[in-house]
């Protein structure tokens, strides 16, 4: 049995707003409570139709009727478990390495699928624009499944950022140099841009250099890619002689 005030908090964090206010956000599905259960994420509790997760304590684990479970659910067909989780407090900034930053993206399932690009390529910082979508909001914590957990995530003003970092910056633009021709150090800051607008003018003044993916078709009238999409060919380029 979940209370009607359980509901209305649950429900309430599928907003930015609430999950400040409360500090919480909330998971859903086996696989991905299961990798934030064994990373530094702390269960505030666990709801679940099964008699499963028994390395969860008893007192931070109810088990509930799917149609509870459909009420605090944030998909159209909910899964069999939901857990909430306290928003840890924000890591200092790894300025080493390979590190992505994003100008905001707003599409949820293009932040989680580049927090899992960043991932499986080993990068260890993903930098966000304060305009960028919250990463804990449902949809992109779904997105990652689980690799939410293994990426340290900065929320900044990203020209204050780049104008102050001692890597080098790269930026990805139609008229770059073509990556597949380019000399890529093993450090630098790749960044990303909007969906539909592309890099904005004050961060594209930032830029030491410009990259693209160039197109093979033979009629050249595709107009981009999706960026995460765009993002899994960058940062495996920069991975490739590593391999």
């Amino acid at each position: 049995m979940v209370s009607k005030n359980q509901i209305k908090l649950i429900t309430s964090l599928q907003q930015k707003k609430y999950r400040n206010q409360h500090h919480l956000f909330f998971a859903e599905g086996v696989k991905v409570i299961q990798e934030l259960l064994q990373s530094n994420f702390e269960l505030e509790h666990l709801y679940t139709t099964q008699d499963d997760f028994e390395e969860v304590s008893s007192h931070k684990k109810s088990l509930i009727h799917e149609n509870d479970l459909k009420k605090i659910s944030a998909l159209a067909t909910a899964n069999s478990c939901l857990a909430v989780f306290k928003i840890p407090e924000e890591k200092n900034i790894i300025d080493s390495g390979l590190v992505i930053a994003l100008d905001d993206i707003r599409d949820p399932g293009n932040l989680g699928t580049i927090l899992r690009l960043c991932d499986w390529f080993g990068v260890k910082q993903l930098i966000c624009s304060k305009e960028t979508v919250d990463v804990y909001n449902p949809k992109v914590v779904q997105a990652t499944m689980g690799s939410i957990s293994r990426v340290t995530i900065a929320y900044t003003d990203l020209e204050d950022y780049l104008s102050q970092t001692k890597l080098p910056v790269f930026g990805t633009f139609m008229d770059g140099e073509n990556i597949y021709k380019s000399s890529l150090p093993q450090e630098g800051v790749v960044v990303m841009g909007n969906e539909a607008n592309g890099i904005s003018a004050s961060i594209e003044n930032l830029v030491q250099k410009r990259i693209s993916i160039p197109r093979f078709g033979d009629l050249q009238k595709t107009e981009s890619l999706n960026v995460a999409t765009a993002t899994a060919i960058i940062l495996s380029e920069f991975k490739r002689k590593l391999a």
